[in-house]
């Protein structure tokens, strides 16, 4: 039959568990100074970079950009064809709109910002000339710095423009210009647009005009009643060979009258049509200085204190976190480093006061009276403290030494006490001590602070 066997999962979790409090605040309040110097200066660093660092101003507007192509009030035009259409809407808008965007970033209107705001070539390290300083920036080089941005707000006609800079009035210059000569390229496309629009309506006007004069002269030259008073011809024609060739001439004249007039009626419709049509492009073309694109957030000139970066408050913050980040790392450093005794080299079972935690060691030495108990002492006790353990039989003091007779002696001993000051122990030779002692397979029952 096999054995079951249990586990205390709850005694196992509460020791995985087992922070010593007061040993963490013991190395706080040692480091103390130490914490308080790494995290001040760390702060103060972070508060002085904001009057230090260069300050970058950021200045921004939004677009209400029409994705209709076409010219101007398409929206009651009576002869507007959209061409967008509607099985593939949204994707073919998102396309014009980035088509936009395109022209915003194109040399037509780059090339102008670039002259209105004064943007050269300089010296190579603000120091050396080289063959372009002086000069206008390319397209290209404005665009390569990556300060200009320009996005379309998903799902919508709004482009959002902005632009960073050193110079807070450059940065609103930029943005105004770029507005500006965008707007100023939107309405000499729809002028273009609607010029051509009404040259084409007009060249069509005229030629179905003429056509249709053509088509009235030789319709004139018909007689308007050919039939009438046939009637005797047509009783001679049964009788006369030259009179049944006269109805015939006169009823082909007839028919090509007919024909004439269905004609003419019809040209005279298209000529109709495309005089309205040429009346509103002649209209459109009268407001083709209008344009598409409605500003609808301004740029604005940004005061001293509202640059984008770097901000007091925000840096106030990542002091204070880098300034708590650099002081654990120097106290970490602090207490790897020391040459004397730190908290941190103890484990756990700590007595920090041994008058007020005397019982708690005797009572742990008296139950193991059968097996020997080392104390080593790492330094010279007083008599005081000799005196208090004078009683206990089992114990074999013992001088923290790195030789062989120290370790034969801790060979006799079942278990360890160390006696040793913080601050004041050598931690080179107390680490080599513990590791001696745990090489032997001894265990340290407490580690007395005095």
């Amino acid at each position: 039959m096999n054995q079951q066997i249990y586990y205390d999962f709850d005694e196992n979790y509460e020791n995985s568990l087992n922070i010593d409090f007061h040993k963490i605040l013991c190395i706080l309040l040692t480091r103390k100074i130490l914490i308080i110097k790494v995290f001040c200066i760390t702060l103060l660093f972070f508060i002085l970079l904001t009057f230090v660092s260069t300050k970058i101003w950021k200045v921004d507007a939004d677009l209400y950009i029409n994705k209709s192509n076409n010219t101007n009030m398409t929206e009651f035009n009576p002869y507007f064809i959209d061409e967008v259409g509607s099985l593939a809407l949204n994707s073919l808008s998102d396309k014009v709109m980035m088509n936009e965007m395109e022209l915003m970033q194109s040399p037509l209107v780059i090339d102008k910002v670039i002259k209105e705001n004064d943007l050269r070539y300089k010296k190579l390290y603000g120091i050396f000339t080289t063959v372009k300083t002086g000069e206008y920036l390319s397209t290209d080089k404005f665009l390569k710095k990556k300060k200009l941005k320009i996005e379309n707000k998903k799902g919508t006609n709004i482009v959002s423009i902005s632009y960073k800079s050193k110079d807070k009035d450059e940065a609103y210059g930029i943005v105004s210009s770029l507005i500006t000569n965008y707007i100023e390229l939107h309405k000499e496309l729809n002028s273009e647009k609607s010029k051509s629009d009404k040259k084409i309506i007009e060249s069509e006007y005229q030629k179905a005009k003429e056509d249709l004069n053509k088509k009235v002269s030789v319709a004139s030259g018909l007689p308007t009643q050919t039939l009438t008073g046939t009637g005797n011809l047509a009783a001679m024609s049964a009788f006369s060979r030259s009179a049944q060739n006269a109805i015939s001439t006169l009823r082909g004249q007839y028919l090509a009258g007919e024909k004439a007039r269905v004609d003419i009626n019809e040209d005279a419709s298209k000529v109709n049509q495309l005089a309205q049509k040429l009346e509103w492009a002649r209209l459109v073309e009268e407001m083709s200085d209008s344009s598409k694109v409605l500003v609808i957030k301004e740029p604005r000139q940004l005061k001293d204190w509202e640059c984008t970066s770097p901000k007091l408050f925000t840096n106030i913050l990542l002091g204070i976190i880098l300034g708590a980040i650099s002081s654990l790392i120097a106290l970490i450093f602090a207490e790897k480093t020391d040459k004397k005794l730190t908290y941190s080299m103890l484990g756990d079972n700590i007595i920090y006061n041994l008058d007020k935690e005397f019982q708690s060691l005797s009572i742990e030495v008296i139950s193991n009276a059968d097996n020997k108990t080392a104390f080593v002492f790492f330094e010279e006790m007083s008599k005081y403290t000799f005196e208090k353990f004078k009683d206990f039989v089992n114990v074999v003091p013992l001088k923290a030494d790195i030789s062989n007779s120290f370790k034969d002696a801790l060979k006799h001993a079942n278990s360890v006490v160390t006696f040793a000051s913080i601050g004041k122990t050598s931690s080179e030779e107390y680490k080599l001590v513990k590791k001696m002692i745990t090489n032997l397979g001894k265990n340290i029952i407490y580690e007395v602070l005095v």
